[in-house]
């Protein structure tokens, strides 16, 4: 009797849990289109969406043009970062596991780093149309840093939590260095798009970029959600699933390639940002529990409003300045992540884990 109030109060939790994201998704989102230099009325912004309209024309082009996008972009990239983070945590069986922990992220941002200046100096670009060109690059490079992690990691067949956080964290230093290089012997115009481009921002990205990219980042949205039960599984440990049925090895394959396409379109348009897979994530697990079922969706809209959310307090607080999002997201993740860590180390969470 018990256990079926404790999951009764558990499914309870997570449906007021939906409601609130929901309508919080949908005030931040609106609040994001309202907000700016240039102040808008809800009429103006239902009169530039409405089909036909003839209202004022800068009106509709601020709104169309630069804040819809953003918006769009942000809920994109939010939603996709923390479906990615819950999915990896999931897979490696700890909360700390996240793109940008483990090197999948710096690893995408490389790639990037390396075609803006590498382009500019040997005129590749030109050749590349560079709304094409960024997703591939960093498609690239995220799967080769988080190839090279998982290998690392995996010692007799199993792969060890601290042996991951501990090669990401080589991974990024290398990245981090390389990215150093590549921008010293970058050209003055390489070397303003690049450092613009690393600290990452929702400013940059059009419709022509985010139409190529959307689509891969909605597959990810949508579809891994679809492996929570085999997540769930999961937990009991590698021998444990593979005993009831799961192909395990199969399962981290697919898993990792639409981590992979999030990671790798997210930083082809936002830049690197960081943080938002771990924070959403676990935030939502303090209220709803552990359980993949619940824990993905409800990350993916929490995920798309803390972005939203931090690009609106990023272009608002330093108006006109546009305060790039990764240092916002940096600054509120680096010490969230901290108190995880001694959260985890004072509870014993960290012994001996493995995935």
């Amino acid at each position: 009797m018990q256990a079926r109030f404790f999951f009764d109060a558990r499914a309870s939790s997570a449906v007021a849990l939906y409601l609130v994201l929901a309508v919080s998704l949908a005030g931040v989102a609106l609040l994001a289109l309202l907000s700016g230099p240039v102040p808008i009325s809800l009429m103006q912004i239902v009169e530039a969406l409405r089909p036909g309209a003839h209202g004022d024309a800068a009106v509709a082009q601020t709104i169309v043009q630069l804040r819809l996008p953003r918006v769009v972009l942000g809920l994109l990239v939010g939603a996709a970062l923390a479906v990615s983070g819950a999915t990896m945590q999931g897979v490696f069986r700890n909360p700390l596991a996240e793109p940008g922990l483990i090197g999948v992220s710096s690893g995408a941002a490389l790639a990037a780093v390396g075609l803006i200046v590498l382009g500019h100096r040997n005129g590749w670009l030109a050749a590349i149309p560079p709304v094409l060109a960024l997703p591939i690059a960093t498609f690239i490079g995220a799967t080769l840093s988080c190839a090279l992690v998982m290998r690392l990691a995996r010692v007799d067949g199993l792969t060890h939590s601290a042996t991951l956080l501990l090669a990401g964290l080589a991974i990024n230093a290398i990245a981090g260095g390389a990215i150093g290089l590549l921008s010293y012997i970058a050209a003055d115009d390489a070397l303003r798009t690049a450092t613009y481009w690393m600290f990452g921002s929702l400013a940059r990205a059009g419709w022509p970029e985010i139409a190529v990219v959307a689509p891969f980042l909605l597959l990810t949205i949508v579809l891994l959600p679809r492996y929570a039960a085999a997540l769930n599984v999961l937990q009991l440990g590698e021998a444990e699933a593979g005993y009831l049925g799961i192909d395990v090895e199969r399962l981290k394959r697919i898993l990792m390639l639409w981590v992979l396409l999030a990671v790798g379109g997210s930083v082809a348009l936002a830049g690197a940002i960081g943080f938002v897979g771990l924070i959403a994530p676990h935030l939502v697990r303090l209220v709803i529990g552990a359980d993949q079922r619940r824990l993905m969706p409800a990350s993916t809209l929490l995920g798309a409003s803390l972005l939203t959310l931090a690009d609106l307090v990023a272009r608002t607080v330093a108006a006109p300045a546009d305060l790039p999002i990764g240092i916002l997201t940096a600054l509120i993740g680096g010490p969230f992540f901290l108190l995880l860590l001694l959260r985890l180390r004072g509870d014993g969470s960290m012994v001996g884990r493995r995935a």
